[in-house]
């Protein structure tokens, strides 16, 4: 009560942390719907025990539903984690699978961590004599199965990981799980992408109220033969269109009539003598020669 009797209101101030979490929380529903449209939440029959906890529910075919509202919470984990870290370069993003190369190579051109998509080198992180001898801080993985050397290096190091793991992955010496599906192309992007976009808003690259202007599909794996198809296809194309001028032009002079073109050619007759030395006779002497040499 004030000095006058009259009831004062007092505004709590509002706490960082959660305006940080209703920020996050306004794209949370777009998020989640662009997961089951790539099908992130698409499990495996098989179940870990270890990821019974991410588990929603199992259908009547025997697949595993991943809660998806799990899903985007490690997501938004794992962003702060890699955040935390000053130097971009010291988070290794790893992937052995195909599906995930493209993907891990696009979140590292947009965050500036080091890539390494395909075969992982083993002693990269143990043998210090090798050349190509790293020290990260932080390791992303796409399939802790796939992916197991560089998860077994990295627990010799004592480097936190972070994988993308399905209902049957294991979660041994995984510091951070993100539960989705890891064997879809399109999954592994999505979740590539919202990864990339999250650590831009906390580093503040990129401002909340403004949607990120790249594409999902730009982390989407391409098929090497597809595109050399699409190519062919693309210069067949290229090629049936000078082949249909010529047709046409070939149509329009076959409308043309032969009488026509004799007529404008003269009604001339090859009995008659020609002006132009058409009639001239062949066994006649050469006018130049002297003596009018005979063959």
């Amino acid at each position: 009560l004030a000095q006058d009797g009259h009831c004062c209101l007092l505004l709590s101030t509002p706490n960082p942390c959660e305006c940080k979490l209703l920020a996050m929380s306004l794209t949370k529903e777009e998020d989640v719907q662009k997961m089951l449209v790539c099908k992130t939440h698409l499990g495996t029959r098989n179940c870990n025990h270890q990821m019974k906890r991410y588990v929603f529910r199992r259908t009547a075919d025997g697949i595993h539903i991943i809660h998806l509202g799990k899903t985007w919470e490690k997501v938004m984990v794992a962003a702060r984690a890699i955040v935390s870290i000053e130097n971009p370069a010291d988070v290794i993003v790893a992937s052995q699978r195909p599906y995930g190369s493209r993907a891990v190579l696009k979140f590292s051109q947009y965050t500036g961590t080091h890539a390494m998509a395909g075969r992982w080198m083993p002693g990269t992180l143990t043998n210090q004599i090798t050349t190509k001898f790293l020290e990260p801080r932080l390791m992303i993985v796409t399939d802790p199965r796939t992916d197991s050397q560089a998860i077994k290096e990295a627990s010799y190091a004592s480097i936190p990981v972070v994988a993308l793991v399905d209902t049957d992955s294991p979660l041994q010496n995984v510091d951070i799980a993100i539960p989705a599906n890891n064997k879809g192309k399109e999954s592994i992007a999505l979740l590539y992408w919202l990864l990339a976009r999250e650590v831009l808003y906390l580093r503040g690259t990129v401002s909340r109220g403004m949607e990120w202007e790249v594409m999902v599909d730009s982390f989407f794996w391409r098929d090497p033969e597809e595109i050399m198809r699409q190519d062919e296809d693309a210069q067949a194309e290229t090629w049936a269109a000078p082949k249909q001028a010529q047709d046409d032009w070939g149509a329009a002079t076959a409308n043309e009539s032969w009488a026509d073109a004799s007529a404008g050619a003269g009604d001339g007759s090859w009995d008659a003598p020609g002006a132009g030395g058409g009639g001239d006779d062949w066994s006649a002497p050469a006018a130049g020669g002297e003596g009018g040499q005979q063959w």
